[in-house]
């Protein structure tokens, strides 16, 4: 494999997304729409081109793991993380323009354990995979769904759960398995639109009233109508609903139980199976110890905590997808 040279300059990034470029799981689609968003990732850049991070929780190094990190990686004490973020709150360019996010903390604490500072770079999420594959980039931390056309192509190491998952203000009673008549926000052309349509049905086929559907184009929207009392609940991905009932105010609860879960993967390249269990190990380590409670914590989103991180996991081939989600 022929890593790539940390170059040694600052240079503007732009990242371009279109709309219907989901994040979350096969077969859901996260999109964003409307025009398409530009970042321009000018501020706040960093040796090689990349975004400032938080520091990485403290952590004890484990010298056994690191003498698993490819040699170069090992020898330079960096990894080159390539990221897309603008999913909030797996990975985002917090207002000081430093990447933040879920993800962001608990990779940096990944690579702490095995005596790896870290180097973030932007990039286009369709772009992550490729340049993995080719070698521009160590590793892919992007939320990443688990997919078998995936792990044809890399290595993918499982590290979380997402889903869909409802939230409403504390003390209103809904059900999400019986939301008739219910008024439920829900961002446009995600597949959770899809999700109310077919509970609504089922609601009318019973001779009940229809589930009320309101999409609204962006996330925070969502929370907004709940905690204003203009919709009940939202059906989210799960990081989504968690973060936002996260938020001071203690205006947001969760409801019912994450469904349609799937599992997060580091990607790698395809040969870096070894680097991979080190990985898979660090992160039970770092379970062990609490860290990785912890930081799914701070983020809202210990629904999705998993307990078996493993290299090129097996997954129902019905997680595949055609669609450009993740």
């Amino acid at each position: 494999m022929n890593w790539p040279a940390t170059r040694k300059w600052c240079e503007p990034i732009w990242v371009v997304r279109t709309p219907a470029g989901g994040r979350h799981a096969a077969p859901r689609m996260r999109a964003l729409v409307g025009l398409a968003v530009v970042l321009a990732l000018v501020a706040g850049c960093t040796r090689g081109g990349g975004t400032r991070s938080a520091p990485a929780p403290s952590t004890t190094v484990d010298s056994t793991l690191a003498a698993q990190v490819p040699a170069p990686i090992r020898s330079a004490r960096m990894v080159i993380v390539a990221t897309d973020p603008i999913y909030q709150p797996s990975e985002f360019l917090a207002p000081d323009k430093a990447l933040a996010g879920f993800d962001v903390d608990l990779f940096n604490a990944v690579a702490g354990k095995l005596a790896l500072k870290t180097e973030w770079k932007t990039a286009d999420f369709d772009d992550i995979i490729p340049g993995v594959a080719a070698g521009r980039y160590h590793l892919g931390v992007s939320s990443f769904t688990i997919r078998p056309d995936r792990e044809e192509q890399v290595t993918m190491v499982s590290y979380f759960a997402a889903g869909t998952q409802w939230a409403a203000r504390p003390g209103v009673a809904i059900d999400p398995d019986d939301a008739c008549g219910k008024r439920v926000a829900v961002q446009s052309s995600t597949l959770q639109v899809n999700d109310l349509a077919t509970r609504s049905a089922a609601c009318t086929a019973a001779g009940k009233p229809a589930i009320q559907a309101d999409e609204y184009l962006k996330q925070a929207d969502l929370a907004t109508a709940v905690s204003s009392g203009k919709d009940d609940a939202l059906i989210a991905d799960s990081p989504v609903s968690g973060y936002a009932v996260k938020q001071p105010g203690g205006t947001l609860t969760l409801v019912g139980r994450l469904y349609q879960a799937v599992r997060y993967g580091y990607v790698l390249p395809r040969d870096e199976t070894d680097f991979g269990q080190a990985l898979a190990r660090a992160l039970r380590q770092l379970m062990v110890e609490g860290t990785y409670a912890a930081i799914l914590d701070k983020w809202g989103v210990s629904a999705g905590a998993i307990s078996d991180p493993a290299v090129n996991p097996v997954v129902p081939s019905a997680s595949a997808s055609a669609s450009p989600g993740p």
